[in-house]
């Protein structure tokens, strides 16, 4: 049998509902820096995650509310530098989190839309 070989992950995309909402987060909250974003013939956006790239398209359907989805539902992860840090801003702007149980640094947070967010301090 014939394998093809993957050698990274290019990009993560997440569906969103309201963009100038969504990029409140990820850039507002999270600090993610946009990037430029090709022509499509829907809007989204373009984030710069150094050799990786998160891409938000948004769709005009509604999303299932936070409330409705598994608590280990799907979701893309940061590596944080500080976290702390991280926590304390999420506390400041009144952005409910949980901890991670898992015994290193790890926070969890939904996006506006209810996408879960992993925010994880580097070993």
């Amino acid at each position: 049998m014939v394998h093809m070989k993957i050698s990274k992950l290019l990009h993560a995309a997440l569906l969103v509902s309201d963009l100038e909402r969504a990029k409140q987060f990820y850039a507002g909250v999270l600090g993610l820096k946009e990037k430029l974003r090709h022509g499509f013939d829907f809007d989204g956006v373009w984030y710069d995650l150094g050799e990786n790239e998160l891409h938000l398209m948004v769709v005009a359907d509604t999303l299932p509310p936070a409330e409705q989805r598994p608590r280990r539902d799907y979701h893309v992860a940061f590596l944080i530098d500080d976290y702390e840090a991280a926590k304390a801003r999420l506390t400041k702007l009144g952005i409910p989190f949980r901890e991670g149980r898992r015994g290193f640094p790890q926070l969890f947070v939904r996006d506006p839309d209810g996408n879960l967010i992993e925010l994880q301090q580097g070993k």
